[in-house]
C-alpha cells in the first residue's frame, strides 16, 4: 500500500511537495525534484501546478492531529 500523500515535515526543500510526491510513489526526494526541474524546460504551468500542491496537500503535523488543511 503506498503511503499517505502529505508535505513531511522533514527532507523538504521549499514546501515539501516534491519530497511527499517522491515518498507516494515510492521514489527518492532527488529523482522526483530532478523530474521537476526538467519538466520545467518545457511549456507548461508547472510552477502554478507546483503552487496548488503547496495549498492542497496537507502538512503532516496537521495530518497526524486530524486537522483540515485549510
Amino acid at each position: 500500500m503506498a503511503a499517505a500523500l502529505v508535505r513531511p515535515s522533514n527532507n523538504r526543500m521549499i514546501a515539501g511537495v516534491c519530497a511527499g510526491l517522491a515518498r507516494r510513489f515510492g521514489t527518492t526526494p532527488k529523482t522526483m525534484r530532478v523530474l521537476f526541474v526538467l519538466s520545467c524546460l518545457l511549456p507548461g504551468p508547472q510552477f502554478l501546478v507546483y503552487l496548488a500542491l503547496w495549498i492542497f496537500i496537507p502538512s503532516e503535523e496537521k495530518a497526524a492531529t486530524g486537522a483540515a488543511a485549510w
